[in-house]
């Protein structure tokens, strides 16, 4: 399994132990963090776009090295 696949399973997985965890907090305090909640989804957000980033750039370099086959090369 790719590195890649491994960190968005484990975002995923840790956005909804997250959102469990604040829908327990708000039904034991009845306020919502909203700072934290948009800071951690932010967060998130962040990581799974940069990753996007690399691996578009990874693929990006590997068809620019690979010979174009309909040139005859």
């Amino acid at each position: 399994m790719q590195f890649s696949k491994v960190i968005v399973t484990a975002v995923v997985i840790l956005n909804v132990v997250f959102t469990a965890a604040v829908l327990y907090a708000f039904l034991q305090v009845g306020s919502e963090p909203t700072a934290l909640i948009a800071a951690w989804f932010a967060f998130t957000t962040g990581e799974l776009f940069m990753l996007a980033n690399i691996k578009k750039r990874k693929l990006f370099f590997e068809r620019r090295e690979k010979p174009n086959v309909e040139d005859g090369q």
